[in-house]
């Protein structure tokens, strides 16, 4: 009997199983679609299923397999384009928050000058 270690639970097997189906076992322990037990219960059911079956499953396994690699990267494209697309809207906020602070210190400085003026024309007289 062997055991194998997979993300905090441990799974036993036959040794000839995981010699003959290394490829198969390693699918069924990173399958998304089962819990331990289930993956647990293909492990004890496997020396007792055909050849036809075995193959069955592995490429029920495989095909899910691709099918989520495929997904992940969708899902990558997915998000870069809209972390580009949000970058460019969070530019375009950066860029109008500085022109107000621009435009706010101008006029406190046109506001300024205007009272410098009046103060000066005040001291003139």
């Amino acid at each position: 009997m062997a055991q194998i270690s997979h993300n905090d639970f441990n799974f036993i097997l036959l040794d000839e199983i995981q010699l003959k189906y290394p490829e198969l076992i390693k699918l069924i322990l990173h399958t998304e679609s089962m819990d331990n037990n289930e993956k647990q219960y293909w492990f004890d059911i496997l020396p007792s299923m055909t050849d036809e079956q075995i193959d069955r499953l592995f490429n029920i396994l495989e095909t899910e397999r691709h099918q989520l690699e495929e997904l992940e990267v969708r899902y990558q494209e997915e998000i870069k384009t809209l972390n580009e697309k949000h970058l460019i809207q969070w530019q375009d906020l950066q860029s109008k928050k500085t022109k107000d602070k621009i435009q706010k210190a101008e006029s406190q400085d046109k506001w300024q000058d205007e009272a410098d003026d009046v103060l000066s024309m005040l001291n003139d007289l």
